[in-house]
Formats: C-alpha cells, sequence, structure tokens
C-alpha cells in the first residue's frame, strides 16, 4: 500500500520545496511585476480547492492535448499546491532573519546569493522547520486524492481490496492506521529536527 504513497508523498515535497522557495524568493524581489506574478500564484493555489487542481491536471489539460500519466499528473498538482502553501512558510522564515545578518553579510563581501545560501536560509530552516512539517503531515493524508485520478496509493489499493469483498469497514481501518503510522514518524522525524536545531540556539 505504501508504494504508491511513499514515492509521491516524497517527490511531491522536495519538487514542492524547490517551486516554494523560488516563489518566496519572488514574493521578496523588489522587482513589482515579479512580487505580483508569485502573490497571484500563491492566490491561485491556495484559493481553489486541492481536488480540483488534480482534476485540471488530469482531466482537463488533455482537452488542449497534454496528458501525463496519473502518477505524473498527480506529482505536479502536488507539487505545485505544496509550492503554493510553502512559499509563505519560507517567506516569512527569512523575514524573520535579522537585517544585521544581510549586512554583516555584505560587509564581508558576500554577494546575494551566497549571503542567501550561506548565512539566510541556514538561519531561515530553523524557522521553517515546524510549519513545513505540518506541510508534509498534511501531505501525506492529501495523496489520498490522487486515488480520485486513479493513482494506486493507500486509499487506491484500499478500495480495489473492499470492492469484491464488502468488508469496508476493516480496510478503510486499515488505510487509516497506515496514514496514522507514517504521520506519527513524521512528527517523532520533526521533533528530533527541531532538537538538533535548537542545539546550536544560545540560551
Amino acid at each position: 500500500m505504501l508504494v504508491g504513497t511513499i514515492p509521491l508523498t516524497a517527490v511531491s515535497f522536495v519538487l514542492g520545496l524547490v517551486v516554494a522557495l523560488v516563489v518566496a524568493l519572488m514574493r521578496l524581489s523588489s522587482v513589482r511585476v515579479v512580487a505580483a506574478v508569485a502573490r497571484t500564484y500563491i492566490s491561485v493555489i491556495r484559493g481553489t480547492p486541492l481536488l480540483l487542481q488534480l482534476f485540471i491536471v488530469f482531466y482537463g489539460l488533455p482537452n488542449i492535448g497534454i496528458r501525463f500519466d496519473p502518477f505524473v499528473a498527480a506529482v505536479i498538482a502536488l507539487t505545485a499546491n505544496v509550492g503554493g502553501y510553502a512559499a509563505e512558510t519560507i517567506r516569512a522564515a527569512i523575514l524573520a532573519v535579522p537585517r544585521g545578518q544581510w549586512e554583516a553579510a555584505s560587509t564581508i563581501g558576500m554577494d546575494y546569493v551566497t549571503s542567501l545560501r550561506r548565512v539566510v536560509l541556514p538561519q531561515a530552516v530553523r524557522t521553517a522547520i515546524p510549519p513545513l512539517s505540518n506541510t508534509l503531515i498534511s501531505l501525506v493524508k492529501d495523496t489520498s486524492l490522487a486515488s480520485t485520478i486513479l493513482v494506486g496509493e493507500i486509499l487506491r489499493k484500499a478500495q480495489e481490496i473492499a470492492a469484491p469483498t464488502y468488508q469496508f469497514f476493516l480496510l478503510y481501518g486499515v488505510a487509516a492506521a497506515f496514514y496514522w503510522v507514517v504521520c506519527q514518524a513524521l512528527s517523532h522525524l520533526q521533533s528530533r529536527l527541531e532538537a538538533r536545531e535548537n542545539r546550536y540556539v544560545a540560551a
């Protein structure tokens, strides 16, 4: 059952973080057009249901000649969704880094990209871990919606097995247990990461 869910979650989350970082930096851009594009993207993603986004990618795009395999379509929709939500988390984490850190990096000759990579983002990560972990946990559960476009994840497999046997209560219960176990494991990992990052924070 986890064969479809875990890869779908992992790929979508990693790609979603890349999208989120780009969109967050666009939001922080002093170029108004760039910032406006980022705001529009976030607004559309956060203002529309994920299920609808899945349907648009899998069922809607074929109308204009663009077709994707169910798994790929799910990755695209989930990546876009994670990117829209996580972008604001990353932007807030970057803004939480004191302005003096940027100025100090500039003073020793670092350019914008180097300052971001070596000074700002490492500090922003500490702030972003809890909300991004919540995004990941939500994503695990949201993969269940991919069953509506024929992706073979946990809920889809439970439905397929339950259909001929009518053991819906049992098999849906098993599926719920799988989701719960995965989410508990991720919550434990989040706690470990937070504890590790907090070791470097002065009391």
